[in-house]
């Protein structure tokens, strides 16, 4: 397919040795001798340029612009004119013309102004599909009514610049969440930063967060850009931000409030524009109360507070999730896709995922790999992740039933409860002491 330029100039002679040329070139011409059959021509069928002529009579070539624009706004318009000035230079820029030439036309100018007008209009459909297809990655899976609620969440405040705490169990796409909102957001065409607050030492944090400059301490033979410089005009995503000490959430809150900084080491204040937004599987405000974390520092980031559902409150969305991560496992393995049975989505929508989304995802993934046969049956699903029979459970029952005492029942049941939780959490004993609210050393007790 030839590129296809429309022509709209009064002048006879123009029209024709322009599109003569232009012809020659290779490209599909189609000719208007003023404003409305343009307009018209653009309407029954997008030309991918416009060459436009600036004094015509009727509609002029800025008004006709305007309707281009209104119209159609990805086509590129160049602007041709006999009586340039600066003043219609800059109009006809601001209104979105590509390119402004003036007459007596130079054919090579006029090829070359084209052919780069065309590579830009290629350039931004190739951004285009590649947003489209990173906001499509970056997608919340699911039609629940819970996950329903949280899509029509992020389509609100993504465009806004508001500050955002997202709180939600391990597991559920906190992170995934934050990036849509940054995808749908005009700051998209800068960076997002992550911070991973509860992975940075804390004698380290303070570097990572606003950078050092050259021997600033031991070890630093460079200057370093912080997490924070680097996220300027974008947004800063600052997970789990529940761990951070009390120290470093001070610095922090100086920070977002006067949107300044210093590097370590540096004596020059820095100035950003950032957009924040922070996430948690903790609960601040009890935090709060302990003494963990500052009450200003909580009120500061949680301007709109977004909660992320767990998976076992949104079953509905598994057959979909499993669905996408088969696909997604197939594209990486460079295998065919593995189908699943109706009972065995069914066995996975009854569990209660204490991991949520990224527990189904590693469980998909390894069942891609672990089995030989392209259909998963139930009996390829691990044990953990089966329930336990109403034989079984009539037989604890009865079994309960037969003691004697109330204190030797409530033993023989926190024995039993807790080892059908340590199976559901893969005998992670952290992950299971978290799962039942309890201390860790408490259950290490339990099971010894």
């Amino acid at each position: 397919m030839f590129p296809s330029i429309l022509i709209v100039d009064d002048e006879p002679y123009i029209l024709q040795s322009l599109s003569g040329l232009l012809a020659d070139e290779g490209f599909e011409i189609k000719m208007a001798s003023n404003g409305y059959e343009g307009l018209k021509i653009v309407e029954e069928g997008s030309p991918d340029l416009v060459l436009l002529d600036i004094w015509m009579p009727g509609i002029d070539g800025i008004e006709t612009l305007k309707e281009i624009k209104r119209n159609c706004p990805t086509i590129p318009v160049i602007i041709i004119t006999g009586h340039g000035t600066i003043e219609t230079a800059v109009k006809a820029t601001k209104l979105g013309a590509y390119d402004l030439i003036e007459k007596p036309l130079s054919i090579d100018k006029v090829i070359v102004t084209i052919n780069n007008a065309l590579n830009f209009r290629r350039l931004e459909e190739e951004n285009r599909y590649l947003r489209k297809k990173t906001i499509e990655k970056h997608s919340i899976t699911g039609n629940s009514p819970p996950t329903e609620i949280l899509k029509k969440q992020i389509t609100l405040l993504s465009p806004t610049d508001t500050w955002i705490l997202i709180t939600g169990e391990n597991g559920t796409g906190k992170e995934l969440v934050a990036r849509t909102i940054h995808q749908l957001s005009s700051r998209v065409d800068y960076p997002l930063i992550t911070v991973n607050c509860a992975a940075i030492p804390e004698e380290l944090i303070e570097s990572e967060l606003f950078g050092h400059e050259k021997n600033a301490f031991s070890g630093a033979g460079s200057k370093k850009r912080g997490k924070f410089e680097l996220a300027n005009n974008g947004t800063i995503f600052l997970d789990e931000i529940g761990d951070m000490s009390l120290k470093t959430q001070a610095k922090i809150l100086r920070v977002l409030q006067e949107q300044q900084f210093q590097r370590v080491g540096g004596d020059r204040i820095l100035s950003v524009n950032v957009r924040v937004i922070a996430a948690s599987n903790k609960n601040l405000e009890e935090e709060i109360e302990k003494g963990n974390f500052r009450e200003d520092l909580y009120y500061r980031l949680n301007v709109i507070p977004v909660e992320v559902p767990p998976l076992r409150k949104r079953s509905e969305d598994i057959p979909l999730l499993v669905e996408t991560f088969l696909d997604e496992c197939a594209k990486q393995n460079r295998s065919t896709k593995k189908t699943m049975t109706k009972e065995t989505i069914e066995l996975l929508c009854a569990y209660s995922w204490p991991g949520n989304v990224r527990e189904l995802k590693n469980l998909i993934e390894r069942l891609t790999i672990m089995v030989e046969g392209d259909i998963i049956e139930v009996s390829d699903i691990p044990n953990a992740y089966k329930p336990v029979t109403m034989e079984k459970t009539r037989f604890l029952e009865e079994e309960f039933f037969l003691i004697d005492y109330l204190e030797d029942a409530k033993r023989a049941f926190e024995k039993a409860f807790i080892q059908r939780k340590l199976l559901q959490n893969n005998n992670n004993i952290s992950k299971t002491a978290e799962a039942i609210g309890v201390k860790q050393s408490y259950l290490n007790k339990k099971i010894k």
